[in-house]
């Protein structure tokens, strides 16, 4: 069993940045690959950024490619977005997911989907006004 616990969300102006926190706990946070999915409303929820176990292989949804730097450390237990120039289409509700992966590196396109996830936060509110 993983828990995660997102923070760092919260009302910004459009233009402005943000840091998502996720911090783990429970079972060994280096095995597991993590992503970042958000839910706007009204809308099924969607991959934004993921990263491999050893932080070295990142993947980005296009629309958030040059703005979202996700990033991990594995001393803290912690994986973190980093969103930059912020849009009002960026409005939604965030979550981290872990999964279990065997090689340290690895990753695939089929990591985009909710369903290849393991464990999930509960979600953080991001809100970008115009």
């Amino acid at each position: 069993q993983v828990q995660l616990i997102e923070s760092g969300g919260g009302l910004v102006q459009a233009g402005d940045s943000l840091r998502l926190a996720c911090a783990a706990s429970g079972r060994a946070f280096s095995n597991y690959a993590m992503a970042w999915f958000r839910q706007a409303s009204g809308k099924e929820r969607e991959f934004e950024a993921g990263i491999s176990r050893s932080g070295l292989v990142t993947d980005y949804t296009d629309s958030v490619k040059g703005r979202f730097t996700i990033s991990r450390d594995n001393a803290k237990n912690t994986v973190y977005l980093k969103m930059n120039s912020l849009t009002p289409d960026d409005t939604a509700i965030y979550y981290c997911a872990v999964r279990a992966v065997k090689n340290t590196d690895q990753w695939s396109t089929t990591y985009d989907a909710p369903k290849a996830y393991d464990y999930w936060g509960q979600g953080i509110q991001v809100t970008v006004s115009s």
